[in-house]
């Protein structure tokens, strides 16, 4: 599954590479290409890995890169994150819940304990938390 994101990350980079603005003051001439990758790796490993706690993952990337873009290709840069965010965030849904992310890590409850730590149960896969914390899901709706 890793190659999955990493294919939806190369593609918004493929795709807006040619209008990726450099700084002709600094001395390494592809830094903001660079910059421009590794936001969009980071946003599709989050999407991928932590996606309860990720509310507004096409907002966040575009934030992240719009600044080594032209005003003029803002528009453009927005509907292309927003395009490869929504496909691969349907790609990340279609996937079969069997209690791990798509790198194989198992998954974990989204509470914590009385104690403050994190609780360590296989969560119910529809809601992100254990059986013991289902009622957390319940209180999120109702605030939704």
């Amino acid at each position: 599954m890793e190659t999955a994101t990493y294919q939806f990350s190369r593609a918004i980079y493929r795709e807006l590479a040619s209008e990726i603005a450099e700084d002709p003051h600094r001395n390494c001439p592809n830094a903001n290409h660079e910059r421009v990758l590794r936001a969009c790796e980071a946003a599709m490993e989050r999407l991928a890995t932590d996606r309860h706690y990720f509310a507004h993952p096409t907002r966040t990337l575009f934030t992240d890169i719009r600044a080594y873009f032209p005003v003029g290709a803002q528009l453009r840069v927005l509907r292309v994150v927003q395009r490869y965010m929504d496909c691969a965030d349907e790609f990340i849904r279609s996937r079969p819940r069997t209690g791990y992310d798509l790198y194989g890590n198992p998954l974990h409850c989204r509470a914590s304990t009385r104690r403050g730590t994190p609780c360590q149960r296989m969560p119910i896969p529809e809601t992100g938390y254990c059986p013991s914390h289902q009622h957390l899901a319940d209180t999120e709706a109702i605030a939704a």
